[in-house]
């Protein structure tokens, strides 16, 4: 019997990071990261607490196709990830970058 399954694979990914027990979970996506106004490039939160991310998502900074994003990052540090980031995946080197410079390029979210 043949079944057509439709799995997320951000979800699939933060499932996968708790069963291993990973130290970090990275999505990569087309934006840069968690943006304080979207509107604005340069408002781009480098760092936050998992308290501070479901503030953002209470007033409406995060929204719309950032939601997923950061439900499946709680999801990972719910089961035990230490750190979640969302990067920019359009950018040369952007794992490289974020996971091996202090800077970093994306969104990092500390459970």
């Amino acid at each position: 019997m043949l079944y057509a399954l439709n799995i997320n694979a951000d979800i699939a990914a933060a499932e996968i990071a708790v069963a291993i027990k990973a130290e970090k979970l990275v999505l990569m996506t087309d934006v840069q990261g968690i943006l304080r106004n979207i509107q604005d490039p340069d408002s781009l939160i480098k760092q936050l607490s998992r308290e501070e991310l479901e503030n953002l998502k209470k007033t409406g900074v995060v929204s719309k196709g950032m939601i997923p994003k950061t439900d499946c990052c709680s999801l990972a540090l719910d089961g035990g990830v230490r750190k979640a980031h969302i990067i920019d995946g359009r950018l040369p080197h952007a794992l490289l970058i974020e996971l091996f410079t202090d800077e970093g390029i994306g969104t990092m979210i500390e459970g």
